[in-house]
Protein backbone atom coordinates (compact mmCIF):
# COMPACT_ATOMS: atom_id res chain seq x y z
CA UNK A 1 0.00 0.00 0.00
CA UNK A 2 1.30 3.27 -1.10
CA UNK A 3 2.05 5.73 1.67
CA UNK A 4 -0.67 8.74 2.44
CA UNK A 5 -0.47 11.82 1.08
CA UNK A 6 0.42 14.24 2.94
CA UNK A 7 -2.25 16.93 3.61
CA UNK A 8 -0.87 20.45 2.12
CA UNK A 9 -2.52 24.06 2.98
CA UNK A 10 -1.01 26.37 0.80
CA UNK A 11 -1.27 30.16 0.93
CA UNK A 12 -0.50 31.55 -2.23
CA UNK A 13 0.74 34.96 -0.80
CA UNK A 14 0.73 34.13 2.86
CA UNK A 15 -1.34 34.20 5.91
CA UNK A 16 -1.72 37.90 6.92
CA UNK A 17 -4.91 39.87 5.82
CA UNK A 18 -4.27 40.93 1.99
CA UNK A 19 -6.29 43.07 -0.04
CA UNK A 20 -7.25 42.57 -3.90
CA UNK A 21 -3.66 43.75 -4.86
CA UNK A 22 -1.63 41.11 -2.83
CA UNK A 23 -0.85 43.58 -0.28
CA UNK A 24 -0.39 43.38 3.71
CA UNK A 25 -2.22 45.37 5.85
CA UNK A 26 0.88 46.53 7.41
CA UNK A 27 2.36 47.96 3.66
CA UNK A 28 -0.66 49.36 2.63
CA UNK A 29 -0.67 51.63 6.18
CA UNK A 30 2.96 52.07 5.39
CA UNK A 31 2.02 53.02 1.60
CA UNK A 32 -0.93 55.13 2.78
CA UNK A 33 1.59 57.00 4.96
CA UNK A 34 4.02 57.76 2.15
CA UNK A 35 1.20 58.99 -0.08
CA UNK A 36 0.28 61.54 3.31
CA UNK A 37 3.25 62.80 2.99
CA UNK A 38 3.69 63.62 -0.70
CA UNK A 39 6.24 60.77 -0.85
CA UNK A 40 4.84 59.14 -3.92
CA UNK A 41 5.10 60.77 -6.94
CA UNK A 42 2.27 61.43 -9.32
CA UNK A 43 1.55 59.45 -12.14
CA UNK A 44 1.22 55.56 -11.23
CA UNK A 45 3.82 55.75 -8.66
CA UNK A 46 1.38 53.86 -6.39
CA UNK A 47 1.15 50.70 -8.16
CA UNK A 48 5.17 50.67 -9.23
CA UNK A 49 5.42 50.74 -5.21
CA UNK A 50 2.84 48.60 -4.53
CA UNK A 51 4.20 46.25 -6.57
CA UNK A 52 7.70 46.51 -5.01
CA UNK A 53 6.40 45.74 -1.51
CA UNK A 54 3.90 42.57 -2.78
CA UNK A 55 7.18 41.51 -4.76
CA UNK A 56 9.22 40.86 -1.50
CA UNK A 57 10.13 37.25 -0.88
CA UNK A 58 7.73 35.77 1.48
CA UNK A 59 6.53 32.25 2.39
CA UNK A 60 4.32 30.70 -0.17
CA UNK A 61 3.60 27.14 1.21
CA UNK A 62 2.49 25.50 4.59
CA UNK A 63 2.10 21.98 5.67
CA UNK A 64 0.32 19.86 8.28
CA UNK A 65 3.09 18.57 10.42
CA UNK A 66 1.63 15.03 10.25
CA UNK A 67 -0.55 13.88 12.79
CA UNK A 68 -0.09 17.07 14.86
CA UNK A 69 -2.51 18.82 12.67
CA UNK A 70 0.03 22.02 13.37
CA UNK A 71 0.22 24.11 10.15
CA UNK A 72 3.86 25.29 9.86
CA UNK A 73 5.77 27.16 6.80
CA UNK A 74 7.77 24.83 4.66
CA UNK A 75 11.17 26.96 5.56
CA UNK A 76 10.92 27.78 9.39
CA UNK A 77 13.60 30.11 11.49
CA UNK A 78 16.42 28.01 12.99
CA UNK A 79 18.18 30.43 16.12
CA UNK A 80 21.06 27.99 16.68
CA UNK A 81 23.23 31.55 15.98
CA UNK A 82 20.81 34.29 17.69
CA UNK A 83 21.57 36.45 20.09
CA UNK A 84 19.92 39.65 21.07
CA UNK A 85 18.67 40.48 17.28
CA UNK A 86 15.08 40.97 17.50
CA UNK A 87 14.24 42.34 14.54
CA UNK A 88 16.16 39.50 12.35
CA UNK A 89 13.32 37.49 14.00
CA UNK A 90 10.58 40.58 13.28
CA UNK A 91 11.53 40.43 9.67
CA UNK A 92 11.39 36.68 9.52
CA UNK A 93 7.96 37.37 10.86
CA UNK A 94 7.25 39.97 7.85
CA UNK A 95 8.39 37.60 5.58
CA UNK A 96 5.40 34.56 6.15
CA UNK A 97 8.03 32.95 8.76
CA UNK A 98 5.92 31.29 11.99
CA UNK A 99 7.90 28.40 13.01
CA UNK A 100 10.52 28.90 14.93
CA UNK A 101 12.91 26.14 15.87
CA UNK A 102 15.10 26.76 18.75
CA UNK A 103 16.94 24.94 22.27
CA UNK A 104 17.85 25.22 25.36
CA UNK A 105 21.33 25.69 24.92
CA UNK A 106 21.63 27.61 21.52
CA UNK A 107 23.96 30.84 22.37
CA UNK A 108 23.96 29.45 25.84
CA UNK A 109 20.16 30.12 26.43
CA UNK A 110 20.57 33.52 24.70
CA UNK A 111 18.28 32.18 21.28
CA UNK A 112 15.28 31.42 23.70
CA UNK A 113 15.57 35.03 25.28
CA UNK A 114 15.90 36.78 22.56
CA UNK A 115 13.16 34.82 20.82
CA UNK A 116 10.89 35.50 23.92
CA UNK A 117 11.14 39.40 23.17
CA UNK A 118 10.77 39.27 19.89
CA UNK A 119 7.42 37.10 19.81
CA UNK A 120 5.79 39.43 22.77
CA UNK A 121 2.26 39.80 21.58
CA UNK A 122 2.66 37.32 18.50
CA UNK A 123 2.76 34.12 20.26
CA UNK A 124 -0.55 33.04 18.93
CA UNK A 125 0.61 33.29 15.67
CA UNK A 126 3.62 31.19 15.53
CA UNK A 127 4.49 27.72 16.58
CA UNK A 128 7.68 26.85 18.78
CA UNK A 129 9.89 23.97 18.68
CA UNK A 130 12.43 23.47 21.60
CA UNK A 131 14.88 20.52 22.72
CA UNK A 132 16.99 19.79 25.70
CA UNK A 133 19.48 16.74 25.93
CA UNK A 134 17.84 14.44 27.71
CA UNK A 135 20.71 11.64 29.28
CA UNK A 136 20.03 8.08 29.69
CA UNK A 137 19.59 8.52 33.49
CA UNK A 138 17.87 11.74 33.82
CA UNK A 139 15.16 11.94 36.32
CA UNK A 140 11.80 13.76 35.14
CA UNK A 141 12.15 16.42 37.52
CA UNK A 142 15.42 17.71 36.41
CA UNK A 143 13.98 17.81 32.78
CA UNK A 144 10.71 19.23 34.21
CA UNK A 145 12.77 22.06 35.44
CA UNK A 146 14.78 22.32 32.45
CA UNK A 147 11.54 22.56 30.70
CA UNK A 148 10.44 25.53 33.14
CA UNK A 149 13.66 27.39 32.64
CA UNK A 150 13.25 27.54 28.81
CA UNK A 151 9.27 28.24 29.03
CA UNK A 152 10.66 31.54 31.33
CA UNK A 153 13.19 32.28 28.74
CA UNK A 154 10.64 32.01 26.13
CA UNK A 155 8.08 33.94 27.95
CA UNK A 156 5.38 31.35 27.44
CA UNK A 157 3.56 28.60 28.85
CA UNK A 158 3.97 26.26 26.30
CA UNK A 159 6.55 24.67 23.78
CA UNK A 160 4.18 23.46 20.39
CA UNK A 161 6.91 20.62 19.74
CA UNK A 162 9.58 19.79 22.66
CA UNK A 163 12.29 17.50 21.40
CA UNK A 164 14.59 14.88 22.92
CA UNK A 165 18.00 17.01 21.13
CA UNK A 166 20.30 15.42 19.09
CA UNK A 167 19.99 11.91 20.44
CA UNK A 168 22.37 9.07 19.39
CA UNK A 169 21.82 6.35 21.92
CA UNK A 170 19.57 4.25 21.50
CA UNK A 171 19.62 4.33 25.55
CA UNK A 172 18.28 7.84 25.87
CA UNK A 173 14.50 7.05 24.04
CA UNK A 174 14.31 4.31 26.80
CA UNK A 175 14.75 6.28 29.60
CA UNK A 176 11.48 5.68 31.67
CA UNK A 177 12.52 9.84 33.56
CA UNK A 178 12.18 10.82 29.50
CA UNK A 179 8.61 9.18 28.93
CA UNK A 180 7.61 10.17 32.54
CA UNK A 181 8.34 13.66 32.16
CA UNK A 182 7.24 14.10 28.69
CA UNK A 183 3.79 12.54 29.69
CA UNK A 184 3.06 15.07 32.50
CA UNK A 185 4.40 17.94 30.79
CA UNK A 186 1.69 17.39 27.98
CA UNK A 187 -0.79 16.51 30.41
CA UNK A 188 -0.02 20.12 32.00
CA UNK A 189 -0.06 21.73 29.14
CA UNK A 190 3.11 22.96 28.71
CA UNK A 191 3.95 21.12 25.60
CA UNK A 192 1.81 20.18 23.14
CA UNK A 193 3.94 17.32 21.36
CA UNK A 194 6.58 15.09 22.05
CA UNK A 195 10.30 14.84 19.36
CA UNK A 196 13.47 13.73 18.50
CA UNK A 197 16.18 15.37 16.74
CA UNK A 198 19.30 13.77 15.79
CA UNK A 199 22.23 13.76 12.88
CA UNK A 200 24.65 11.14 14.79
CA UNK A 201 25.93 8.02 12.97
CA UNK A 202 23.51 6.41 15.15
CA UNK A 203 20.40 8.30 14.00
CA UNK A 204 18.64 5.11 11.79
CA UNK A 205 18.90 3.31 14.81
CA UNK A 206 16.91 6.07 17.11
CA UNK A 207 14.48 6.96 14.49
CA UNK A 208 13.59 2.93 14.40
CA UNK A 209 13.28 2.47 17.48
CA UNK A 210 11.14 5.92 18.23
CA UNK A 211 9.08 5.11 15.66
CA UNK A 212 8.56 1.33 16.80
CA UNK A 213 7.37 2.16 20.21
CA UNK A 214 4.97 4.94 18.98
CA UNK A 215 7.39 7.77 21.37
CA UNK A 216 7.43 10.75 18.68
CA UNK A 217 4.65 12.88 16.59
CA UNK A 218 7.50 15.07 15.08
CA UNK A 219 11.48 14.82 13.94
CA UNK A 220 13.87 16.56 13.07
CA UNK A 221 16.78 15.19 11.82
CA UNK A 222 19.73 16.09 9.45
CA UNK A 223 18.84 15.19 5.74
CA UNK A 224 19.94 17.26 2.34
CA UNK A 225 19.96 16.24 -1.06
CA UNK A 226 23.14 14.37 -1.28
CA UNK A 227 21.34 11.48 0.84
CA UNK A 228 18.88 11.33 -1.71
CA UNK A 229 19.05 8.19 -3.78
CA UNK A 230 17.91 9.60 -7.00
CA UNK A 231 20.29 12.67 -6.64
CA UNK A 232 22.99 9.99 -6.27
CA UNK A 233 22.27 7.74 -9.06
CA UNK A 234 22.34 10.94 -11.21
CA UNK A 235 25.77 12.02 -9.72
CA UNK A 236 27.33 8.89 -10.02
CA UNK A 237 26.03 8.60 -14.19
CA UNK A 238 28.67 11.03 -14.60
CA UNK A 239 26.79 13.07 -17.09
CA UNK A 240 27.62 16.34 -16.14
CA UNK A 241 31.25 16.18 -17.05
CA UNK A 242 32.05 17.32 -13.82
CA UNK A 243 34.29 14.25 -12.89
CA UNK A 244 34.39 10.83 -14.15
CA UNK A 245 31.38 9.42 -12.45
CA UNK A 246 31.96 10.56 -8.72
CA UNK A 247 32.19 7.94 -6.44
CA UNK A 248 29.16 9.10 -4.18
CA UNK A 249 27.41 6.81 -1.36
CA UNK A 250 24.95 7.34 0.83
CA UNK A 251 26.06 8.15 4.38
CA UNK A 252 22.74 6.54 6.04
CA UNK A 253 21.04 4.26 3.35
CA UNK A 254 18.06 3.32 5.60
CA UNK A 255 17.68 7.27 6.66
CA UNK A 256 15.28 8.02 3.16
CA UNK A 257 13.18 4.18 3.89
CA UNK A 258 12.86 5.60 7.50
CA UNK A 259 11.40 9.01 6.05
CA UNK A 260 8.83 7.22 4.72
CA UNK A 261 7.66 4.84 7.50
CA UNK A 262 7.37 8.13 9.27
CA UNK A 263 5.35 10.16 6.98
CA UNK A 264 3.07 6.54 6.55
CA UNK A 265 2.72 6.70 10.35
CA UNK A 266 1.42 10.80 10.03
CA UNK A 267 4.89 11.81 12.03
CA UNK A 268 5.77 14.88 11.62
CA UNK A 269 9.06 15.27 9.61
CA UNK A 270 11.06 18.24 9.41
CA UNK A 271 15.18 18.16 8.26
CA UNK A 272 18.14 20.42 9.23
CA UNK A 273 21.51 20.63 7.38
CA UNK A 274 19.99 20.68 4.04
CA UNK A 275 22.95 22.92 3.16
CA UNK A 276 25.40 19.77 3.48
CA UNK A 277 28.05 22.45 5.16
CA UNK A 278 26.41 25.63 3.84
CA UNK A 279 29.64 26.96 1.85
CA UNK A 280 27.48 29.44 -0.23
CA UNK A 281 30.26 31.74 -1.16
CA UNK A 282 31.84 28.70 -3.73
CA UNK A 283 29.10 28.52 -5.55
CA UNK A 284 28.39 32.37 -6.23
CA UNK A 285 30.23 31.67 -9.01
CA UNK A 286 27.89 29.32 -10.56
CA UNK A 287 24.74 31.04 -9.85
CA UNK A 288 22.59 32.24 -12.56
CA UNK A 289 19.15 33.70 -13.07
CA UNK A 290 18.76 34.77 -9.30
CA UNK A 291 18.60 31.50 -8.51
CA UNK A 292 21.21 30.05 -5.32
CA UNK A 293 22.88 27.06 -4.29
CA UNK A 294 20.71 27.55 -1.11
CA UNK A 295 17.17 27.71 -3.17
CA UNK A 296 18.29 24.89 -5.19
CA UNK A 297 19.15 22.82 -1.74
CA UNK A 298 15.70 23.56 -0.25
CA UNK A 299 14.28 22.80 -3.50
CA UNK A 300 15.43 19.29 -3.53
CA UNK A 301 14.41 18.17 -0.03
CA UNK A 302 11.05 19.97 0.12
CA UNK A 303 10.33 17.76 -3.30
CA UNK A 304 10.62 14.45 -1.28
CA UNK A 305 7.06 13.58 -0.58
CA UNK A 306 8.19 12.52 2.97
CA UNK A 307 9.74 15.77 4.24
CA UNK A 308 6.68 17.98 5.81
CA UNK A 309 9.31 21.30 6.27
CA UNK A 310 12.78 22.40 6.68
CA UNK A 311 14.17 24.45 9.32
CA UNK A 312 17.50 26.10 8.87
CA UNK A 313 19.69 29.02 10.95
CA UNK A 314 19.32 32.43 9.47
CA UNK A 315 21.90 35.40 10.29
CA UNK A 316 20.59 38.34 8.65
CA UNK A 317 17.48 40.04 6.70
CA UNK A 318 19.59 39.07 3.41
CA UNK A 319 19.63 35.56 4.26
CA UNK A 320 16.35 35.39 5.17
CA UNK A 321 14.71 36.74 2.02
CA UNK A 322 17.45 34.15 0.12
CA UNK A 323 16.15 31.44 1.99
CA UNK A 324 12.28 32.11 1.92
CA UNK A 325 12.73 32.68 -2.02
CA UNK A 326 12.39 28.77 -2.24
CA UNK A 327 9.46 28.69 -0.32
CA UNK A 328 6.14 27.12 -2.09
CA UNK A 329 8.12 25.22 -5.09
CA UNK A 330 6.66 22.37 -6.40
CA UNK A 331 9.38 20.82 -7.73
CA UNK A 332 12.86 21.17 -8.86
CA UNK A 333 14.08 23.79 -10.99
CA UNK A 334 16.28 22.97 -14.01
CA UNK A 335 19.07 24.14 -12.47
CA UNK A 336 19.23 22.60 -9.38
CA UNK A 337 20.90 19.57 -10.27
CA UNK A 338 23.81 21.06 -12.04
CA UNK A 339 24.25 23.53 -9.28
CA UNK A 340 24.32 20.76 -6.56
CA UNK A 341 26.58 18.35 -8.23
CA UNK A 342 29.24 21.29 -8.96
CA UNK A 343 28.94 21.67 -5.47
CA UNK A 344 29.68 18.04 -4.31
CA UNK A 345 32.32 17.68 -7.22
CA UNK A 346 33.96 21.09 -5.02
CA UNK A 347 33.30 19.76 -2.02
CA UNK A 348 32.70 16.41 -1.45
CA UNK A 349 36.24 14.91 -0.44
CA UNK A 350 36.38 18.01 2.51
CA UNK A 351 32.98 17.54 3.88
CA UNK A 352 32.08 14.91 6.87
CA UNK A 353 29.10 13.50 6.15
CA UNK A 354 25.95 13.85 8.82
CA UNK A 355 25.41 10.56 10.11
CA UNK A 356 27.68 8.33 8.28
CA UNK A 357 30.01 7.26 11.37
CA UNK A 358 31.73 5.08 9.42
CA UNK A 359 35.22 5.71 10.93
CA UNK A 360 33.34 5.47 14.64
CA UNK A 361 35.78 1.88 15.14
CA UNK A 362 38.72 2.48 13.55
CA UNK A 363 40.20 4.99 15.82
CA UNK A 364 42.25 3.01 18.34
CA UNK A 365 41.66 6.06 21.08
CA UNK A 366 38.68 6.01 20.73
CA UNK A 367 38.53 9.82 19.11
CA UNK A 368 34.89 11.20 18.40
CA UNK A 369 36.20 11.88 15.17
CA UNK A 370 32.60 12.61 13.31
CA UNK A 371 31.71 14.78 16.11
CA UNK A 372 34.94 16.62 16.18
CA UNK A 373 34.88 17.22 12.19
CA UNK A 374 31.41 18.62 13.04
CA UNK A 375 32.41 21.03 15.10
CA UNK A 376 34.80 21.61 12.70
CA UNK A 377 32.51 22.67 10.43
CA UNK A 378 30.25 25.19 12.87
CA UNK A 379 33.59 27.13 12.38
CA UNK A 380 34.70 26.81 9.09
CA UNK A 381 31.65 26.26 6.95
CA UNK A 382 28.97 28.09 9.40
CA UNK A 383 31.57 30.85 10.68
CA UNK A 384 30.44 30.59 13.80
CA UNK A 385 33.14 30.47 16.49
CA UNK A 386 30.51 30.62 19.69
CA UNK A 387 29.25 27.03 18.58
CA UNK A 388 32.24 25.30 17.36
CA UNK A 389 33.87 26.44 20.45
CA UNK A 390 31.09 24.62 22.48
CA UNK A 391 30.38 21.69 21.17
CA UNK A 392 34.12 21.23 20.60
CA UNK A 393 34.62 21.29 24.43
CA UNK A 394 31.59 18.77 25.24
CA UNK A 395 34.61 16.25 23.42
CA UNK A 396 36.86 16.60 26.35
CA UNK A 397 40.06 15.57 24.85
CA UNK A 398 38.40 15.93 21.29
CA UNK A 399 41.57 14.62 18.67
CA UNK A 400 44.45 15.58 20.81
CA UNK A 401 45.10 11.91 20.09
CA UNK A 402 45.45 12.77 16.65
CA UNK A 403 48.48 15.12 16.67
CA UNK A 404 50.82 12.13 17.45
CA UNK A 405 48.85 9.15 15.65
CA UNK A 406 51.27 6.99 13.30
CA UNK A 407 48.54 4.61 12.05
CA UNK A 408 45.73 6.60 10.90
CA UNK A 409 43.06 3.51 9.93
CA UNK A 410 40.69 5.78 9.86
CA UNK A 411 41.60 7.19 6.52
CA UNK A 412 40.76 3.83 4.58
CA UNK A 413 37.34 3.56 7.20
CA UNK A 414 36.20 6.85 5.21
CA UNK A 415 33.79 5.79 1.95
CA UNK A 416 34.14 9.08 0.97
CA UNK A 417 38.09 9.24 1.11
CA UNK A 418 38.36 12.21 3.64
CA UNK A 419 41.96 13.31 4.81
CA UNK A 420 40.08 12.54 8.46
CA UNK A 421 43.63 12.68 10.06
CA UNK A 422 44.65 16.12 8.60
CA UNK A 423 40.76 17.78 8.86
CA UNK A 424 41.01 16.35 12.86
CA UNK A 425 44.10 17.89 13.74
CA UNK A 426 42.92 20.90 12.23
CA UNK A 427 39.92 20.70 14.31
CA UNK A 428 42.00 20.44 17.03
CA UNK A 429 43.92 23.68 16.60
CA UNK A 430 41.61 25.62 16.38
CA UNK A 431 38.92 24.50 19.21
CA UNK A 432 40.85 23.03 21.65
CA UNK A 433 41.62 25.21 24.57
CA UNK A 434 43.88 28.33 23.65
CA UNK A 435 43.14 27.63 19.56
CA UNK A 436 41.43 29.99 17.88
CA UNK A 437 38.34 28.95 15.74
Amino acid sequence: MSAPQRPRTHFPTGPPPRDERGLRRRDLLRLGALAGAGLLAEGGAWPAVAAAVAEAPRIRRRVTLGRTGLVVPDIGFGTSALRGDERLVHHALDRGITHFDTAEGYTGGEAERTLGRALRGRRNDVTITSKVVAAADDPAPKLMRELEESLRRLQTDRIDVYMNHAVNDVARLENPGWREFTRRAKQQGKIRFVGMSGHGPRLAACLDHALASDQVDAILVAYNFSQDPGFLERLQDGALGLAPGIDAIAPQPQLPALLRRAHAQRVGVMVMKTLKGARLNDMRPYETGGATFAQAAFRWVLASPDVDALVVTMRSPEQVDEYVAASGSEGRARADFPLLARYEARNGRSQCQPGCGACAASCPDGVPISDALRSRMYAVDYGDAGQALGEYARLGAGAAACLACRDPRCLAACPSGLPIQGLAIDAHLRLARGGVA
